[in-house]
């Protein structure tokens, strides 16, 4: 029985899916020999049985050097009705504390506390907290200069976009700033944001954040209340982030995707993008191209 989609997503300006390529993939994995088209040289979809979760890492690997992402996915519920996003390094191409930290003249400092804790060797508030206090006495007009650095990823809108349209929640949740989150989701069209704040007296930073902390605790907790007030069961909702804070999420969404993740995310990770932009985050739900909306 093919219970499971494999979904074949190659990178648009670098390569093309080719019919030799996907009759590889579809070998690999016991694929049917049907196959849905979600954009031509970019995107298909082959339904594949359940064995074909321990062929991924050989597939994977069969493309070598080619930037190519394989996700499987269950055959059932494969449209999500929940998204849940972290926004740095994943809806944009910043870490937004290091971008404000390198206007103050410490980002090297700052960006080291920051690998650590995102690779998991740190605890995520210890390290928030280190990192803000850092910061103490400097003028909050940073703020303004590091969000005119700011690039959403590519497919950004569009994953959000085209998800809202099709009647799904979409949430941006961050362990960075309110700040930054605010006009993000406003840019993408996300219902919601979610994120920690920084305080501020009379445009100077203190070094301190509000209380709680917003970390991956929070960022679990909330998938599961949306979930809930969505009256939507797990194997409905979309978790997409690239830290180890993101962890949590990640695992208990219906399909939570690893997004140019650090090791110890990919390591813990199946679903991942590492080639591709977002747009794969659309097409893993079986989405065609003709049906995105956005930029």
């Amino acid at each position: 029985m093919m219970s499971l989609v494999l979904t074949l997503v190659a990178q648009r300006d670098a390569t093309t899916l080719d019919d030799a390529t996907i009759a590889l993939a579809r070998d690999a994995v016991d694929g049917a020999q049907t196959i849905t088209t979600l954009s031509a040289g970019e995107a298909v979809d082959i339904p594949c049985p359940a064995t074909a979760v321990e062929h991924l890492p050989a597939l994977r690997a069969a493309f070598g050097d080619r930037p190519i992402d394989a996700v499987l996915t269950h055959r059932d519920a494969r449209r999500k009705h929940l998204l849940v996003s972290d926004m740095d390094s994943t809806i944009v191409t910043n870490e937004t504390l290091d971008d404000l930290a390198t206007y103050a003249g410490i980002g090297e400092k700052i960006a080291a506390i920051t690998a650590r804790s995102m690779n998991g060797e740190l605890d995520f508030a210890t390290a928030l907290r280190e990192r803000v206090a850092l910061l103490k006495g400097f003028p909050a007009s940073l703020l303004e200069k590091a969000w005119k650095d700011v690039r959403l990823n590519d497919g950004a809108k569009e994953l959000v976009q085209t998800m809202r349209q099709h009647g799904a929640h979409t949430a941006l949740v961050s362990g960075g700033f309110t700040f930054f989150t605010s006009r993000v989701a406003a840019l993408c069209g996300f219902h919601e944001n979610h994120a920690n704040t920084l305080v501020i007296d009379q445009d100077i930073l203190t070094g301190e954040t509000g209380h709680p902390i917003l970390g991956p605790d929070t960022k679990l907790a909330l998938l599961k209340n949306l979930a809930a007030q969505h009256t939507l069961p797990p194997e409905q909702t979309l978790a997409i982030g690239d830290g180890a804070n993101d962890l949590p999420m990640l695992k208990d969404a219906g399909l939570g995707l690893a997004f140019y993740a650090k090791p110890i995310v990919r390591n813990a990770i199946a679903a991942q993008i590492n080639h591709t932009s977002l747009r794969t985050a659309l097409f893993a739900q079986g989405y065609p191209a003709s049906a995105f909306s956005g930029d």
